[in-house]
């Protein structure tokens, strides 16, 4: 938890307040869009949730929290959820996102760093290869489609609008952010180990090496 609360030193300056809006979930918990412009070779970490995942109103965030240890406060509280949707529990749903993630890499929409489902949000780390705002429009639009459409929902939106990014500042915040979500499952209480969650990049990888010792094997 304390490597976790130190993903990020910027001030939470506007976050107490605005907390009280939980739906509006972005840097700060500001409503704004993803950037247009975006530093090349940079990681950007995005993390978005289901329409109607956190309660409103939510209390705000300890007191002379940094924009890191708010969005770790924010997370756990998601992760903690007892009312509102958790569509991406259904392995169906998840595998629609996880599917959808990978098309964007094969699209060369970006690079994957690290991805977690959980089963009201979804972290993401990527290197973009074109404009954040369109390969979300892309990754999110599709996504919810087809998941409605495997739920019997129709007309009712799926994600809430609002995405958190933040752009990775050096290689050591890079790694920090990755094993914070790739544990996530681990600090939810949902799996002993990262490689035990299907719905992760630890669980891809874990799956892809137990199929290539079983080709060696044959």
């Amino acid at each position: 938890m304390r490597a976790a609360s130190r993903l990020f030193s910027t001030p939470a300056r506007t976050l107490r307040n605005s907390c009280r809006l939980a739906h509006q979930f972005s840097v700060g918990l500001q409503r704004r869009r993803l950037p247009h412009l975006y530093p090349e070779g940079k990681a950007l970490f995005i993390t978005w949730h289901l329409h109607g995942s956190l309660a409103v109103p939510l209390p705000p965030p300890p007191r002379k929290s940094s924009a890191g240890q708010a969005f770790v406060w924010l997370d756990q509280r998601l992760d903690a959820a007892r009312n509102g949707p958790i569509y991406l529990r259904q392995p169906a749903v998840a595998q629609i996102v996880v599917d959808s993630i990978h098309k964007g890499v094969e699209l060369t929409h970006f690079e994957l760093a690290a991805y977690v489902v959980m089963a009201n949000h979804v972290h993401l780390l990527i290197f973009p290869k074109i404009a954040p705002d369109r390969l979300m429009k892309a990754l999110k639009g599709s996504t919810a489609r087809e998941a409605n459409r495997i739920l019997g929902r129709t007309g009712e939106p799926f994600w809430q609008k609002e995405s958190y990014d933040h752009w990775v500042r050096n290689q050591q915040e890079f790694e920090s952010i990755r094993a914070y979500i790739e544990n996530n499952p681990v600090n939810a209480g949902l799996v002993r180990t990262p490689d035990e969650f299907p719905w992760s990049s630890a669980g891809v990888e874990k799956s892809l090496d137990a199929a290539r010792m079983s080709a060696c094997a044959t």
